[in-house]
């Protein structure tokens, strides 16, 4: 199928699979479908895109997790994250880049809170603007959730990353023993 070897399908491709499957799809009909998997709009359908499309939006239990999540970040309860619900519960001061001195702390909180918003700004064609929304907050983890298996394993991935059994509190972030590489970056996929 992935005749150019690109990890993903263009439209050719795509036509060609479908044809070679023999599904009984027209080309107008082919071409829609095609459209409908490629979820951000860059004219190839991508993995993450056919299994997310396939897998289809979490499920209930897998939503209240996330919503438990975002009201826990959501520090001040305005709705949104900023740099500031953020600053409280993840630090960058020991990140690489901020020891070196290549980018700031607030930088690297900025570019925490864009991976939230990644997915939801190229479906939709927009910038960054490090406020990430709820609908945002919940694409993020439909991609994520796209991927796992089982709803215990995904409520595990939740809660280490952001403690919501409350069992220890603990600043995330770069270089913290008590991190171990997990949490928000297991979060983070």
């Amino acid at each position: 199928m992935d005749d150019n070897h690109s990890l993903s399908l263009d439209r050719g491709e795509f036509q060609k699979a479908m044809s070679d499957f023999a599904l009984g799809f027209s080309e107008s009909e082919t071409l829609a479908l095609f459209g409908y998997f490629d979820l951000n709009r860059n004219g190839v359908v991508e993995y993450d895109e056919f299994l997310r499309v396939i897998r289809g939006p979490m499920n209930p239990a897998r939503k209240a997790i996330v919503a438990k999540a975002f009201a826990k970040m959501d520090a001040d309860g305005n709705g949104y994250l900023d740099i500031n619900d953020i600053k409280g519960v993840y630090s960058a001061a020991k990140h690489p880049d901020v020891i070196s001195g290549k980018k700031t702390e607030q930088q690297i909180l900025q570019e925490f809170l864009e991976t939230f918003e990644a997915a939801h700004n190229m479906r939709n064609n927009t910038a960054p603007d490090h406020i990430v929304t709820k609908d945002e907050f919940d694409e993020y983890y439909n991609n994520i959730s796209a991927s796992i298996d089982l709803d215990d394993y995904f409520q595990l991935m939740m809660n280490s990353a952001w403690n919501l059994d409350g069992a220890r509190v603990v600043k995330k972030g770069w270089g913290n023993a008590s991190n171990s590489g997990s949490g928000v970056a297991a979060a983070m996929g």
